[in-house]
């Protein structure tokens, strides 16, 4: 049997990490965007982006636009690598393909 990443299998990481895989790979998305997509709090969003970015799937960039801070979530190479990985096992437990 396949092991599914456990990173990316709690249902929140999954949401998080396929949103992000939606995106063209190098695209960013504003954290408020994101936030409002998944319909999350802050701070679960923050929790989860954290467990995410400590696997190195997603990269968290702080600047600032002008004098407002502004946060952008990307997904890493690796992090969409994984993703694709994810699919194909939850594809094989699942019985489509391996």
């Amino acid at each position: 049997m396949t092991d599914l990443d456990p990173v990316i299998h709690a249902a929140a990481r999954l949401r998080i990490t396929a949103t992000l895989a939606s995106l063209e790979p190098g695209d960013r998305i504003t954290f408020p965007r994101l936030q409002e997509l998944l319909d999350m709090t802050a701070g679960n969003l923050s929790t989860h982006l954290r467990k995410l970015e400590e696997a190195e799937y997603v990269a968290v960039e702080k600047s600032h636009q002008g004098r407002t801070p502004v946060t952008f979530v990307t997904l890493t190479r690796r992090g969409r690598r994984a993703f694709e990985d994810y699919t194909d096992a939850l594809r094989a437990v699942l019985g489509g393909e391996e």
